[in-house]
């Protein structure tokens, strides 16, 4: 499918900054990282079983993970949503011809109500689940996923700052440059586990999976530390019995060795 993207932008684009030309572009992963420093912790296996799936990445900027799982992991598709006009551009330059990649501009909330049932896997990484209210993304989310579909993300589990994270459901502002250079904010959710749990289960998921990866620098800087969440839309088993069924412990994730917006 050929990249999509609507014809006209709402709002400011806050993510300018991080469309850098394609000739700026990364070297190619060697597996999937879902810790802050890209560097620890569970890889693309966290996913469960791809292959022959409908698969879609909420927030997925340049779309490099997309890309990866895409080509790697053979799903049936990978949708890679992001609202940020020059994000996605930057995506189609690097990654347009892709097989099996659709790169779509769209808010994810709307997109994912408009779809219904045509997920089987929906994840972020720092992407779409941060920057948009969970009340209204996770819904969406749901929505879209078929009974049994798996949710993966992973988020902050502090802020940057190191202040413990917040006990509601409310955002904190970030400072953001408009492409004017003018002062803006955008808002992001770093949330207690609990609240996690709380959402995600108003939302209609079964929490699968939740741990942390404690995560340092590569250059000594200030340690961060990432929650990671599997979570289940209620109606089905999950095909791969890679989960615990509701009401059963919830085990630890894994950390294999080394081979990640609305």
């Amino acid at each position: 499918m050929k990249p999509t993207s609507p014809t006209s932008t709402a709002t400011p684009d806050l993510w300018h900054s991080y469309g850098a030309p394609a000739s700026q572009a990364r070297p190619a992963l060697p597996r999937i990282y879902w810790d802050w420093y890209q560097n620890t912790g569970p890889d693309e296996a966290l996913l469960g079983d791809v292959a022959g799936r409908d698969v879609a990445d909420l927030g997925a900027g340049s779309a490099r993970q997309a890309a990866y799982l895409a080509q790697v992991m053979k799903p049936a598709r990978i949708i890679a949503l992001d609202s940020s006009a020059t994000r996605h551009a930057r995506s189609v330059s690097l990654y347009g011809n892709v097989p099996r990649l659709e790169l779509i501009q769209a808010d994810a909330a709307t997109y994912l109500a408009e779809h219904p049932g045509s997920l089987d896997i929906a994840y972020s990484i720092f992407g779409a689940v941060d920057f948009c209210a969970p009340k209204t993304l996770l819904p969406a989310v749901a929505v879209a996923l078929r009974p049994g579909g798996r949710l993966i993300f992973s988020t902050l589990g502090h802020y940057s700052n190191g202040a413990p994270p917040a006990t509601e459901c409310l955002p904190t502002d970030v400072p953001m440059r408009l492409p004017d250079g003018s002062p803006s904010t955008l808002q992001r959710w770093v949330l207690d586990t609990p609240v996690w749990e709380k959402v995600l289960d108003g939302a209609g998921f079964d929490l699968v999976v939740s741990d942390t990866v404690h995560d340092l620098a590569p250059d000594g800087g200030k340690a961060m530390t990432t929650c990671l969440f599997v979570a289940r839309r209620r109606g089905a088993t999950l095909r791969t019995g890679c989960g615990a069924q509701r009401g059963t412990p919830r085990p630890a994730l894994g950390a294999p060795p080394r081979g990640t917006a609305c």
